[in-house]
């Protein structure tokens, strides 16, 4: 089943001569409970993509359908409360609050949420409950990565999207959230989607997608799935 579908999307920045298509007649169609990773290079249009997908942003021409809903027609309530239910964000930089606790940091976004998952489950799930009652600056990057995770993984997303994922981590922290993520794609069933510049990441994917110049240039499937361990980082 699409839980995502975009057709001719377009989003412009700047005008005349330096006008830069970011989105370019994009059409792009992802499939619930698939793991997807888009590759491209810097200025391809892959964080715009996110942002859209996102409800960060909106298009300035084109249709996107997420789970049965246009954001292309929503307000700015609508798209907020989007933002809150149905997406989970986790990028490069953690964007942890540096005064809380990992408990703390992931009952912030629990206690807004409409059905969260169990915090006593998820902790566990992504290997940090250990670290439940220490501060970020406690942590190794990875395991403020996995606090990340936890934190956009509570609120019980259809859809978590993930921007450079690994670009702070080091060879050993990458595996061990990439582990991760896959477990949250297993265990959950949850949509996830994975921009970044790494090829080998795509390994692991369901879906490789590749976007050049604000347009989808592939979107196939993996037919040589690796598991996490599997890649050779």
């Amino acid at each position: 089943m699409k839980i995502i579908e975009m057709k001719n999307g377009k989003k412009q920045y700047g005008k005349g001569e330096a006008a830069v298509f970011a989105l370019d007649g994009t059409d792009l169609s992802v499939e619930s409970g698939k793991l997807y990773v888009i590759l491209g290079p810097s200025g391809s249009g892959k964080s715009t993509l996110l942002n859209m997908l996102g409800g960060l942003d909106r298009m300035d021409s084109g249709t996107l359908m997420v789970g049965g809903k246009d954001l292309t027609v929503m307000n700015s309530k609508q798209l907020m409360e989007y933002r809150r239910e149905d997406v989970g964000f986790v990028f490069q930089f953690y964007n942890l609050i540096p005064d809380l606790t990992v408990e703390e940091n992931v009952k912030v976004v629990e206690e807004i949420s409409s059905e969260p998952l169990d915090i006593n489950e998820v902790l566990p799930a992504l290997g940090i409950e250990e670290y439940r009652y220490r501060f970020p600056k406690e942590l190794s990057g990875g395991q403020q990565q996995r606090v990340a995770i936890a934190r956009a993984m509570i609120k019980n997303p259809k859809i978590l999207l993930c921007d450079e994922l690994t670009g702070a981590l080091d060879t050993r922290s990458s595996r061990h959230v990439l582990r991760f993520i896959e477990k949250v794609n297993k265990q959950y069933g949850t949509t996830i989607i994975i921009i970044t510049h790494n090829e080998i990441i795509a390994g692991m994917a369901d879906n490789i997608i590749r976007i050049k110049d604000g347009k989808i240039a592939s979107n196939v499937e993996n037919q040589h799935k690796l598991t996490a361990d599997e890649l050779e980082l």
